[in-house]
């Protein structure tokens, strides 16, 4: 029955807190402070404060740790499935429609201005990725990593998924 009170604390705050992470706190604060009585208002105050601390969207970190409280490892899976879940839907819906469409004028039209767009914004992060790495490990591992990683997947036509890994691998072991 966790499980199922796991999943509701987390469905509800993504399907009605439009904004995103931070829009849906409150939410989320309701649910398990009010709702479930799982955490004292200071011990959500204190997740808040240390899911901001770490890297990536506060939503999914709140979950996680919260489920993982609550039902273990397990009960985090659950918690971010709840999350992410409507935003998945909804973006899966909206991607068929606009597959669906896609020989519209109005969705070409469309694409031509959102697809530079998000090749510019590709550009920029790329620019920043490296920029990082040459700082933190300076310029030969850093061209020698980009050839690399372009050899595999342009060349060798490797999965992407496999090239991040073995580059997470080489960071972790041989780049610290």
């Amino acid at each position: 029955m966790i499980y199922i009170h796991i999943f509701l604390a987390f469905f509800i705050p993504g399907i009605i807190g439009y904004g995103g992470g931070p829009a849906s706190i409150p939410l989320i604060e309701n649910e398990v402070v009010g709702t479930y009585g799982w955490m004292t208002t200071a011990e959500f105050s204190d997740t808040l404060a240390i899911s901001n601390a770490l890297p990536g969207p506060i939503a999914t970190k709140m979950a996680a740790y919260i489920g993982y409280e609550q039902g273990g490892i397990l009960g985090a899976v659950v918690a971010l499935v709840a999350t992410i879940g409507p935003s998945l839907v909804l973006m899966i819906v909206l991607l068929s429609l606009l597959y669906r469409h896609r020989n519209s004028p109005r969705v070409k039209r469309l694409s031509s201005f959102v697809l530079p767009a998000i090749a510019i914004l590709m550009a920029e992060l790329t620019f920043d990725f490296f920029s990082t790495s040459v700082v933190f490990i300076e310029w030969l591992p850093t061209i020698a990593i980009a050839v690399a990683s372009y050899l595999a997947l342009e060349r060798f036509k490797i999965h992407p998924a496999i090239v991040i890994a073995v580059g997470l691998l080489i960071g972790g072991f041989f780049l610290q």
